[in-house]
């Protein structure tokens, strides 16, 4: 794994690749600049990944995410999301 990315950021991408179901191999391959969403993710994950990802945000960390627009911006990296929730925590 990279050095960009903090014990935070691991934590939320372990959660993803658990919840999402992909290989835990895949965590290898990412740093907190990487992109969650659509086909140039490591993840490859889509849009009903990405309610999966508000749910567990809602549910691990109490934190919501109510608008399209906002959660387009909030997913589009790994760093973005942890931003968002130690932003509202």
């Amino acid at each position: 794994m990279d050095k960009d990315i903090t014990d935070f950021e691991k934590d939320i991408l372990g959660k993803i690749i658990v919840t999402c179901e992909r290989d835990v191999a895949l965590l290898s391959e990412m740093d907190g600049n990487s992109t969650i969403l659509g086909p140039e993710s490591v993840l490859e994950l889509d849009s009903l990944d990405a309610v999966e990802i508000v749910s567990l945000i809602q549910k691990e960390y109490g934190v919501r995410i109510t608008s399209r627009e906002t959660s387009v911006e909030i997913l589009s990296s790994l760093r973005s999301i942890a931003d968002y929730v130690k932003s509202q925590m």
